[in-house]
């Protein structure tokens, strides 16, 4: 029978300390008989030692920072208070792969002793090659005595969560009518009309910042007047995002669906920096938050955005000026967008053929050429070239287009 907590070597010194005594009573040798009580009391005296190691021994982890973009820099410390360690302490902290860690720091360690004041302090370092939310943890400790005879296993520390970010790519310049509602259905109404004005004022109260001082109400009232907003018939700006496994090809952080998360990443970035009321939906119209310059919420769900088995592109009409970050183009996808947005927006296309070892996929050129005609930009992100070349180029068409 395996006695639970002894090692191999305790168990064969208990086997044999049993033999001999047995072998010394039935021969009546005394002396024998001590060394063989001896041998099998050793390995029960060290299951003790390890058993009260194994009660005495606790731990802790601490990841920083908790939230990183994919590709950061991770530190993970793991802190053992002051306390008896008779023998060694071999410790194994569970790390997925997704979460990067190291060959040469791989979270393994043997400690032989434990400052009664300090304790030991342990780190490791991590980078995580793929957004999502990764479980380090749970911290497993193996107490074992002086000679190696007996073994216990407990769990040190729960585990811990790292949230690994798209990867935000900077992106310059704002295409026109992006995020002013001249492209959402009834905008040109909102233009109609006499004696309405863009803007509404108050006066100036400390704190305000200058640059939202209104100088033409300045001059008119004597006063230093700022604005409260500007056209009020704004409604922000609707980033959709194409999450449908069937549209995109390849695998891993270089895949064609990481480029479209790390793109409307980006995008929400850019735009919550400019003070855009952003609101993010997936391709069935399903909201994933709304946003105003703090972006955090919308980059954490993005972090833990999985791929559907989703097909097609149908779902309810989309609201305010819409910007869409899409995959492949199937049969009817075109006309279901289109009619989620007849007044036309904003699109960019992965040509998911780059993703493809065999480099066959479908048509982009002409599904952008039906959007093109359909009344909506359109630029194309390719594989291999940088995602804020299509941002680029459809802030050079709508500059293009009304120039």
């Amino acid at each position: 029978m395996r006695l639970a907590g002894l090692t191999t070597r305790g168990r064969c010194l208990l086997a044999a300390g049993a033999a001999t005594a047995v072998s010394a009573f039935v021969l009546d040798e005394r002396d024998l008989l001590r060394v063989g009580a001896f041998v099998a009391l050793l390995p029960l005296l060290a299951l003790l030692v390890s058993v009260f190691t194994r009660r005495s021994v606790r731990g802790s982890r601490e990841v920083s920072p908790e939230r990183v973009p994919a590709g950061g820099e991770v530190s993970v410390g793991i802190t053992l208070p002051g306390g008896p360690l008779v023998g060694a302490l071999r410790l194994v902290d569970a790390v997925p792969d997704a979460s990067g860690p190291q060959p040469s720091a791989p979270p393994r360690f043997t400690v032989h002793r434990l400052s009664p004041r300090a304790g030991a302090q342990l780190s490791y370092p991590l980078i995580p090659a793929q957004r999502g939310v990764h479980r380090i943890g749970p911290l497993t400790g193996s107490s074992t005595d002086p000679l190696g005879l007996a073994e216990f296993e407990r769990e040190l520390a729960p585990a811990s969560l790292l949230v690994a970010l798209p990867r935000v790519i900077g992106l310059r310049g704002m295409p026109q009518a992006l995020g002013s509602g001249e492209g959402t259905p009834g905008a040109a109404l909102a233009h109609q009309g006499q004696g309405r004005s863009d803007v509404l004022v108050r006066q100036y109260r400390r704190g305000d910042e200058l640059r939202r001082v209104h100088w033409r109400s300045t001059a008119r009232h004597d006063e230093l007047m700022v604005r409260l907003e500007e056209r009020p018939w704004r409604t922000g700006t609707t980033v959709l995002l194409d999450r449908r496994d069937a549209a995109h090809r390849g695998h891993g952080p270089d895949s064609s669906l990481e480029v479209a998360i790390s793109l409307a990443a980006s995008i929400c970035t850019h735009l919550g920096g400019r003070g855009e009321v952003i609101t993010l939906v997936t391709e069935d119209g399903a909201e994933l938050g709304t946003a105003s310059g703090d972006i955090d919420p919308l980059l954490d769900t993005l972090a833990a955005l999985r791929p559907v088995a989703r097909t097609d592109l149908a779902g309810p009409e989309l609201a305010g000026d819409v910007l869409a970050v899409l995959g492949a183009l199937g049969a009817g996808d075109l006309e279901s967008l289109i009619a989620r947005q007849p007044a036309g927006g904003h699109a960019v296309l992965l040509d998911v053929a780059g993703w493809e070892p065999a480099g066959r996929g479908p048509d982009v050129a002409a599904a952008a050429t039906a959007l093109r005609r359909a009344g909506w930009r359109v630029a194309v992100a390719r594989a291999g070239v940088a995602p804020d070349r299509a941002w680029d180029e459809l802030v050079a068409q709508s500059i293009g287009s009304t120039s």
